[in-house]
């Protein structure tokens, strides 16, 4: 279960040391945007209160709370499926790219209430109006990763 902490640990390090440089830190709460290298690389402040691209969010408590539990629910059931035997190295580091991102969102809830997202990525003529986090990508690679990496090399 070491890969699964491991991981787990640097993801939600990474994560909340990134909000707090980016947010906290540059001040993007107030700012709302800054350059880092367009169209390329923005920080462009979002606070999402529901799950990927906004979706319920309804700016209540009872959706928070619930998100708060859903995600604490996804984690604990990802930590209990893959202390099974017969998970290889890949997929235990992929579960913990997924409970390291979920707890690093879920601590944001806690925190601010929404989830603090600031990574914007473009291209020349293509302006993508969607910001992310690094909890963001973690949940999804962790979450694809399992889908490649579940019931290959049977590790205990």
């Amino acid at each position: 279960m070491r890969p699964v902490i491991v991981t787990a640990a640097a993801i939600l390090l990474a994560d909340q040391a990134s909000k707090w440089l980016v947010v906290e830190t540059m001040d993007l709460r107030t700012l709302g945007r800054i350059d880092v290298l367009p169209p390329f690389l923005t920080f462009r402040m979002a606070w999402n209160e529901g799950i990927n691209f906004g979706l319920l969010a309804s700016g209540s408590d009872l959706t928070r709370w619930f998100l708060i539990a859903l995600a604490a629910a996804i984690s604990a059931w990802v930590w209990t499926w893959v202390r099974k035997p017969g998970h290889g190295a890949g997929a235990r580091v992929c579960a913990g790219l997924l409970i390291g991102g979920a707890v690093g969102n879920v601590i944001d809830r806690l925190r601010y209430g929404a989830v603090a997202d600031f990574l914007n990525m473009s291209v020349p003529g293509i302006e993508n109006p969607y910001s992310f986090n690094v909890a963001d990508i973690s949940i999804f690679a962790g979450a694809l990763g399992l889908v490649f990496f579940t019931g290959q090399d049977k590790t205990p």
